[in-house]
Order: structure tokens, then C-alpha cells, then sequence
């Protein structure tokens, strides 16, 4: 009786075994692949903030009206690309 019991807890817990072993294995398949979901929603969003960035620039150029906040983001943007450019110009004059 006893070791009818024992064998049934045996069969039990390698059940369990397999079945911890295919969820672990589920588990890092899906961590892996909500990184890579991750990753591709970050390369979206910068696509999508430089394709906003494009539109502002085109507006400026075209003389359309630009709200004032886009204004402020704009007059950085053009500063840090004049910083680029000042530090390519050091960099080609050495």
C-alpha cells in the first residue's frame, strides 16, 4: 500500500518535473520574444519622432506656421545639428 503510494507520488512529481521544464522553456521563449517586440516598438517610435521632425522642418521651410512649442524642440534640433557639424568641421580640420 505504502509503496503502491510511493509510486503514484514518483509519477506525480516527474510530472511536475516535465511540466516546470516546458513552462521555463515558454517562459524565456516568451521574454525573448517581448524584447524583440520591445526593440522594434523603440525603432518605431525614433522613426516616427524623425519623420515628425521632417514634417516640422518642412513646414518652417515652406513658411507654414509652426506652434510654439514645436518652435522650442525645433531651435534645439537645428542647435545640436550645428554642434554635429562644428564637431565633423574640428575633427576634418585636424
Amino acid at each position: 500500500m505504502i509503496h503502491e503510494e510511493l509510486q503514484k507520488l514518483e509519477k506525480l512529481s516527474v510530472q511536475v518535473s516535465k511540466k516546470v521544464e516546458a513552462l521555463t522553456a515558454e517562459n524565456e521563449r516568451l521574454n525573448a520574444r517581448l524584447a524583440e517586440l520591445e526593440q522594434q516598438v523603440k525603432e518605431k517610435d525614433v522613426a516616427l519622432d524623425h519623420f515628425k521632425n521632417k514634417i516640422k522642418i518642412s513646414n518652417i521651410v515652406d513658411n507654414r506656421p509652426v506652434s510654439p512649442e514645436d518652435t522650442g524642440e525645433m531651435s534645439d534640433l537645428i542647435n545640436s545639428y550645428i554642434q554635429e557639424i562644428d564637431q565633423l568641421i574640428t575633427h576634418l580640420s585636424e
